[in-house]
């Protein structure tokens, strides 16, 4: 009985199924949150509460293009580069 010829296509869909599940569950989500984490830091103005990725917590006193001047306790100030910040509390 000779053998039939399957069709390549018919091979590669698990591998695409496979590909597409990874797509739509790790690869877009993870691009979506990147996407507001830029614009989050883009958004950055003065007098914002935000902690850093050390755990610092301070209140933005200067905005420059890539660091950010925090004032952590009474004269306390400290520049941070932007992508330290972790997280934007809430505007003072």
């Amino acid at each position: 009985m000779p053998q039939q010829a399957v069709n390549p296509l018919l091979q590669f869909f698990p591998l695409i199924t496979i590909m597409l599940i990874f797509y739509f569950l790790l690869i877009r989500p993870q691009q979506k949150s990147e996407k507001q984490r830029k614009e989050m830091l883009k958004n950055i103005k003065k007098n914002d509460e935000v902690v850093t990725a050390g755990g610092v917590h301070g209140v933005v006193v200067n905005v420059k293009d890539k660091t950010v001047s925090l004032r952590v306790d009474d004269n306390v100030k400290m520049e941070v580069d932007r992508e330290a910040i972790s997280r934007v509390e809430r505007a003072a």
